[in-house]
């Protein structure tokens, strides 16, 4: 039996085309216990970036001792192919993983802060204000070195020992961030609770701040079910960045009940089908996580990548 092809109805009202910023080689692979070979990461950054994708996270300069999956940051950077016209961010923890990325070439970073207290002692072990008070030297230094910087906001909708999240402390997080230097700031569902009048509602939040959608992207998680919901409420919003992950990879160590990210290849089903262009091969990258599967082990959660590696069976 063939794929079923992608049936492209193109939308009115939502943009033209969308960056998928990819992360399944860095906040995908940070939660697996099993020790992924540095051989494999670089494969796997290798075929994202032949797959069309221009905006992929290799890895990430925190240290080994709280995240040993990533350890091998250097070695992957030393490795992975750099071609005109992508770009490669690696997550920062502090002005020490700056130094050791900017070592290791690097040219796109991302800093991470929370909007909760509860999570940035959790996952941070800092408050909100220490978090942005360690990550504003680290924009500020590698803005200087002409290294672009990306923002990550966690628990924008909702914080596990917290409940709701008010939609203008987050607001007031990701505008600290972007008076810092950062080029743009995701924000992310770690946890999946959002639903789509919490998109809007957040994203209108941000823009009585000042804050225009230019400046955001998306980063969904799908633990209710509810992530490609919640992309066409950015949409309509005209939000044209989202975060994925090839396969649904991902969690976060530090957050109960978070479960894996938006799978790229279903985001690209409903991006395709909507008429928005990615430049991403969907049917290649189907091909790359139904390898990397295998070498974890276990199947992909994604349904597209079941579906259409089914289909090709």
């Amino acid at each position: 039996m063939q794929p079923f092809p992608e049936v492209r109805r193109p939308a009115i009202d939502l943009p033209e085309q969308v960056t998928v910023f990819e992360v399944g080689a860095r906040d995908g692979l940070q939660a697996e216990k099993q020790t992924v070979p540095t051989e494999v990461k670089v494969e796997l950054v290798t075929r994202l970036i032949e797959a069309g994708l221009t905006h992929v996270e290799a890895t990430s300069f925190v240290s080994p001792k709280w995240v040993p999956q990533l350890a091998d940051a250097a070695e992957v950077m030393a490795a992975i192919p750099r071609p005109e016209g992508v770009r490669l961010p690696v997550l920062v923890p502090n002005q020490r993983g700056l130094e050791r990325a900017l070592a290791a070439g690097a040219r796109d970073i991302a800093v991470f802060v929370s909007a909760t207290e509860s999570f940035a002692k959790a996952n941070l072990n800092n408050t909100v204000e220490g978090a942005l008070a360690l990550a504003e030297p680290v924009v500020t230094e590698a803005r200087a070195a002409g290294v672009r910087v990306r923002g990550y906001v966690s628990m924008c909708w909702g914080d596990p020992w917290e409940g709701p999240v008010p939609a203008e402390q987050v607001a007031g997080v990701t505008g600290r961030l972007l008076e810092f230097g950062c080029d743009r700031v995701s924000l992310g569902d770690t946890i999946g609770v959002a639903t789509a009048g919490g998109v809007r509602d957040l994203l209108a939040t941000h823009a009585d701040a000042g804050i225009g959608v230019d400046r955001l992207a998306l980063h969904f998680h799908d633990t209710y079910g509810q992530a490609l919901a919640n992309v066409y409420a950015g949409l309509e919003c005209q939000v044209s960045e989202f975060d994925s992950s090839a396969g649904g990879l991902g969690g976060c160590p530090y957050a109960r009940s978070a479960t894996g990210n938006l799978a790229t290849e279903d985001l690209l089903w409903l991006l395709h089908g909507l008429g928005i262009e990615t430049g991403v091969d969907l049917q290649s990258l189907v091909g790359t996580s139904t390898w990397l599967a295998g070498r974890l082990g276990r199947p992909s959660p994604s349904r597209v990548v079941n579906a259409l590696a089914g289909a090709q069976q």
